[in-house]
Protein backbone atom coordinates (compact mmCIF):
# COMPACT_ATOMS: atom_id res chain seq x y z
CA UNK A 1 0.00 0.00 0.00
CA UNK A 2 2.84 2.36 0.87
CA UNK A 3 4.66 1.57 -2.37
CA UNK A 4 1.58 2.05 -4.58
CA UNK A 5 0.61 5.29 -2.84
CA UNK A 6 4.13 6.68 -3.31
CA UNK A 7 4.31 5.71 -6.98
CA UNK A 8 0.95 7.17 -7.96
CA UNK A 9 1.57 10.33 -5.96
CA UNK A 10 4.92 10.72 -7.73
CA UNK A 11 3.26 10.29 -11.13
CA UNK A 12 0.76 13.00 -10.21
CA UNK A 13 3.38 15.49 -9.06
CA UNK A 14 5.99 14.68 -11.73
CA UNK A 15 4.81 17.37 -14.22
CA UNK A 16 5.31 20.03 -11.54
CA UNK A 17 9.04 19.32 -11.60
CA UNK A 18 9.21 18.91 -15.39
CA UNK A 19 9.06 15.11 -15.59
CA UNK A 20 6.55 13.10 -17.60
CA UNK A 21 4.22 10.96 -15.52
CA UNK A 22 5.05 7.88 -17.61
CA UNK A 23 8.74 8.25 -16.78
CA UNK A 24 7.94 7.69 -13.12
CA UNK A 25 6.98 4.08 -13.77
CA UNK A 26 10.18 3.38 -15.70
CA UNK A 27 12.19 4.88 -12.83
CA UNK A 28 10.41 2.67 -10.30
CA UNK A 29 11.52 -0.47 -12.15
CA UNK A 30 15.09 0.50 -11.30
CA UNK A 31 14.69 2.13 -7.90
CA UNK A 32 12.61 -0.53 -6.16
CA UNK A 33 14.92 -3.57 -6.46
CA UNK A 34 18.09 -1.54 -5.92
CA UNK A 35 16.59 0.19 -2.87
CA UNK A 36 15.79 -3.20 -1.33
CA UNK A 37 19.39 -4.28 -1.95
CA UNK A 38 20.57 -1.04 -0.34
CA UNK A 39 18.37 -1.65 2.71
CA UNK A 40 19.89 -5.09 3.12
CA UNK A 41 23.49 -3.98 2.64
CA UNK A 42 23.09 -1.24 5.25
CA UNK A 43 21.69 -3.73 7.76
CA UNK A 44 24.39 -6.34 7.06
CA UNK A 45 27.16 -3.76 7.55
CA UNK A 46 25.60 -2.65 10.84
CA UNK A 47 25.20 -6.25 12.05
CA UNK A 48 28.32 -7.76 10.49
CA UNK A 49 29.03 -10.04 13.46
CA UNK A 50 25.73 -11.80 12.74
CA UNK A 51 26.72 -12.64 9.16
CA UNK A 52 30.53 -12.90 9.03
CA UNK A 53 30.58 -16.64 9.81
CA UNK A 54 27.69 -17.51 7.48
CA UNK A 55 27.89 -15.27 4.41
CA UNK A 56 25.15 -17.11 2.54
CA UNK A 57 22.68 -15.93 5.20
CA UNK A 58 23.11 -12.42 3.81
CA UNK A 59 20.71 -13.50 1.06
CA UNK A 60 18.02 -14.66 3.52
CA UNK A 61 16.15 -11.36 3.42
CA UNK A 62 12.84 -13.12 4.11
CA UNK A 63 14.08 -13.76 7.64
CA UNK A 64 14.11 -10.01 8.29
CA UNK A 65 16.84 -7.42 8.49
CA UNK A 66 16.61 -4.28 6.37
CA UNK A 67 17.29 -0.63 7.20
CA UNK A 68 15.54 2.37 5.66
CA UNK A 69 18.62 4.55 5.30
CA UNK A 70 20.28 2.00 3.05
CA UNK A 71 17.30 2.11 0.72
CA UNK A 72 17.31 5.91 0.68
CA UNK A 73 21.00 6.05 -0.22
CA UNK A 74 20.72 3.37 -2.91
CA UNK A 75 17.58 5.01 -4.29
CA UNK A 76 19.26 8.42 -4.49
CA UNK A 77 22.26 6.97 -6.35
CA UNK A 78 19.92 5.18 -8.77
CA UNK A 79 18.03 8.43 -9.40
CA UNK A 80 21.28 10.24 -10.21
CA UNK A 81 22.23 7.68 -12.86
CA UNK A 82 18.69 7.44 -14.28
CA UNK A 83 18.34 11.22 -14.47
CA UNK A 84 21.64 11.55 -16.29
CA UNK A 85 20.55 8.95 -18.85
CA UNK A 86 17.22 10.76 -19.31
CA UNK A 87 18.95 14.17 -19.40
CA UNK A 88 16.81 15.38 -16.52
CA UNK A 89 18.38 17.35 -13.64
CA UNK A 90 18.70 14.76 -10.88
CA UNK A 91 17.77 17.40 -8.28
CA UNK A 92 14.35 17.72 -9.92
CA UNK A 93 13.90 13.95 -9.78
CA UNK A 94 14.94 13.94 -6.13
CA UNK A 95 12.24 16.52 -5.37
CA UNK A 96 9.61 14.23 -6.81
CA UNK A 97 11.11 11.17 -5.15
CA UNK A 98 11.43 12.76 -1.72
CA UNK A 99 7.81 13.90 -1.64
CA UNK A 100 6.65 10.41 -2.62
CA UNK A 101 9.02 8.66 -0.24
CA UNK A 102 7.75 10.46 2.85
CA UNK A 103 4.18 9.50 1.92
CA UNK A 104 5.26 5.88 1.64
CA UNK A 105 6.88 6.11 5.07
CA UNK A 106 3.67 7.45 6.61
CA UNK A 107 1.92 4.24 5.59
CA UNK A 108 4.81 1.80 5.74
CA UNK A 109 5.61 2.47 9.41
CA UNK A 110 2.34 0.78 10.38
CA UNK A 111 3.88 -2.53 9.36
CA UNK A 112 5.89 -2.24 12.60
CA UNK A 113 2.61 -2.21 14.51
CA UNK A 114 1.31 -5.24 12.63
CA UNK A 115 4.57 -7.11 13.24
CA UNK A 116 4.88 -5.95 16.89
CA UNK A 117 8.38 -4.62 16.26
CA UNK A 118 10.45 -1.44 16.36
CA UNK A 119 8.70 -0.23 19.51
CA UNK A 120 10.16 1.92 22.26
CA UNK A 121 11.03 1.45 25.90
CA UNK A 122 8.45 1.01 28.63
CA UNK A 123 6.32 4.05 29.47
CA UNK A 124 3.06 5.20 31.05
CA UNK A 125 2.42 7.91 28.44
CA UNK A 126 -1.25 8.38 27.45
CA UNK A 127 -0.71 6.90 23.95
CA UNK A 128 1.26 3.89 25.14
CA UNK A 129 0.97 0.56 23.32
CA UNK A 130 0.44 -2.71 25.16
CA UNK A 131 2.42 -5.82 24.25
CA UNK A 132 1.49 -9.19 25.71
CA UNK A 133 3.33 -12.46 25.30
CA UNK A 134 1.70 -15.82 26.24
CA UNK A 135 2.16 -16.39 29.96
CA UNK A 136 3.51 -12.90 30.59
CA UNK A 137 2.09 -9.65 31.86
CA UNK A 138 1.25 -6.86 29.42
CA UNK A 139 4.09 -4.41 28.93
CA UNK A 140 3.32 -0.83 27.84
CA UNK A 141 5.81 0.82 25.51
CA UNK A 142 6.30 3.90 23.34
CA UNK A 143 4.55 3.35 19.95
CA UNK A 144 7.52 4.73 18.06
CA UNK A 145 6.02 3.65 14.73
CA UNK A 146 3.09 5.99 15.47
CA UNK A 147 5.35 8.91 16.39
CA UNK A 148 7.32 8.58 13.17
CA UNK A 149 4.22 8.03 11.03
CA UNK A 150 2.52 11.17 12.38
CA UNK A 151 5.74 13.19 12.09
CA UNK A 152 6.09 12.15 8.45
CA UNK A 153 2.42 12.92 7.81
CA UNK A 154 2.96 16.51 8.92
CA UNK A 155 6.06 16.70 6.70
CA UNK A 156 4.11 15.33 3.74
CA UNK A 157 1.36 17.93 4.21
CA UNK A 158 3.94 20.72 4.35
CA UNK A 159 5.56 19.48 1.14
CA UNK A 160 2.25 19.00 -0.69
CA UNK A 161 0.59 22.23 0.43
CA UNK A 162 3.57 24.55 0.71
CA UNK A 163 6.64 23.48 -1.24
CA UNK A 164 4.80 22.46 -4.41
CA UNK A 165 3.37 25.94 -4.79
CA UNK A 166 5.08 27.75 -7.67
CA UNK A 167 6.19 30.72 -5.58
CA UNK A 168 7.81 28.61 -2.84
CA UNK A 169 9.95 26.10 -4.73
CA UNK A 170 12.83 28.32 -5.82
CA UNK A 171 15.28 25.72 -7.14
CA UNK A 172 15.51 22.05 -8.03
CA UNK A 173 16.37 19.93 -5.02
CA UNK A 174 14.75 22.21 -2.48
CA UNK A 175 11.93 19.80 -1.63
CA UNK A 176 14.33 16.88 -1.23
CA UNK A 177 16.60 18.90 1.06
CA UNK A 178 13.58 19.78 3.19
CA UNK A 179 12.62 16.10 3.26
CA UNK A 180 16.09 15.15 4.51
CA UNK A 181 15.84 17.79 7.23
CA UNK A 182 12.33 16.87 8.32
CA UNK A 183 12.77 13.10 8.28
CA UNK A 184 16.21 13.30 9.87
CA UNK A 185 15.00 15.52 12.73
CA UNK A 186 12.09 13.21 13.50
CA UNK A 187 14.11 10.03 13.19
CA UNK A 188 16.88 11.36 15.46
CA UNK A 189 14.28 11.84 18.22
CA UNK A 190 12.32 8.61 17.68
CA UNK A 191 15.44 6.44 17.39
CA UNK A 192 16.42 7.43 20.90
CA UNK A 193 13.24 5.77 22.22
CA UNK A 194 13.59 2.45 20.39
CA UNK A 195 14.97 -0.74 21.90
CA UNK A 196 16.12 -2.44 18.70
CA UNK A 197 18.53 0.17 17.31
CA UNK A 198 21.61 -0.77 15.32
CA UNK A 199 24.81 0.48 16.95
CA UNK A 200 28.17 1.45 15.54
CA UNK A 201 30.36 -1.59 16.33
CA UNK A 202 32.26 -1.15 19.59
CA UNK A 203 30.30 1.92 20.69
CA UNK A 204 27.02 2.91 22.33
CA UNK A 205 26.20 5.25 19.45
CA UNK A 206 23.02 4.43 17.55
CA UNK A 207 23.86 4.34 13.85
CA UNK A 208 20.55 5.66 12.54
CA UNK A 209 20.27 8.33 15.22
CA UNK A 210 23.71 9.73 14.43
CA UNK A 211 23.10 9.64 10.68
CA UNK A 212 19.68 11.24 11.12
CA UNK A 213 20.98 14.06 13.28
CA UNK A 214 23.93 14.83 11.00
CA UNK A 215 21.81 14.75 7.83
CA UNK A 216 19.11 16.95 9.41
CA UNK A 217 21.63 19.57 10.52
CA UNK A 218 23.37 19.53 7.13
CA UNK A 219 20.06 19.89 5.27
CA UNK A 220 18.93 22.75 7.52
CA UNK A 221 22.22 24.55 6.94
CA UNK A 222 21.86 24.15 3.16
CA UNK A 223 18.28 25.46 3.24
CA UNK A 224 19.33 28.52 5.25
CA UNK A 225 22.38 29.28 3.10
CA UNK A 226 20.34 28.96 -0.10
CA UNK A 227 17.77 31.53 1.03
CA UNK A 228 19.98 34.45 -0.04
CA UNK A 229 21.75 32.80 -2.96
CA UNK A 230 20.57 33.40 -6.54
CA UNK A 231 19.40 30.27 -8.33
CA UNK A 232 18.85 29.30 -11.93
CA UNK A 233 15.23 28.65 -12.89
CA UNK A 234 13.84 25.22 -12.05
CA UNK A 235 13.74 22.58 -14.75
CA UNK A 236 9.95 22.90 -14.95
CA UNK A 237 10.24 26.69 -15.37
CA UNK A 238 12.81 26.27 -18.14
CA UNK A 239 10.56 23.84 -19.99
CA UNK A 240 7.61 26.20 -19.60
CA UNK A 241 9.68 29.09 -20.94
CA UNK A 242 10.84 27.02 -23.92
CA UNK A 243 7.26 25.99 -24.64
CA UNK A 244 6.05 29.60 -24.44
CA UNK A 245 8.87 30.70 -26.75
CA UNK A 246 7.98 27.99 -29.24
CA UNK A 247 4.32 29.07 -29.22
CA UNK A 248 5.31 32.70 -29.65
CA UNK A 249 7.62 31.81 -32.53
CA UNK A 250 4.84 29.80 -34.19
CA UNK A 251 2.40 32.69 -33.81
CA UNK A 252 4.92 35.13 -35.33
CA UNK A 253 5.50 32.77 -38.26
CA UNK A 254 1.77 32.38 -38.79
CA UNK A 255 1.24 36.13 -38.61
CA UNK A 256 3.96 36.77 -41.18
CA UNK A 257 2.54 34.09 -43.44
CA UNK A 258 -0.92 35.64 -43.28
CA UNK A 259 0.46 39.10 -44.10
CA UNK A 260 2.36 37.66 -47.04
CA UNK A 261 -0.79 35.98 -48.34
CA UNK A 262 -2.77 39.19 -47.98
CA UNK A 263 -0.08 41.09 -49.87
CA UNK A 264 -0.09 38.50 -52.65
CA UNK A 265 -3.86 38.72 -52.87
CA UNK A 266 -3.62 42.49 -53.33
Amino acid sequence: AAFLAAVFYASKKAPKVGIKSDDVFSLVLWVLPLAIVGCRIYYVISEWDQFKDDLISILYIWEGGIAMYGGTIAGALTIIVWSKCKKIPFAATLDMGGSALILGQVIGRWANFVNREAFGRETDIFCRMGLTRPGHETVYVHPTFLYESLWNLVGFIIIDRYWYRKDHRKYDGQIFIFYVFWYGAGRAWVEGLRTDSLYIPGTNIRTSQLLAAVSALAALLILLVNIKRPHRPTYAAELAAQSAQAVESTEETTEKSEKTEEKNDV
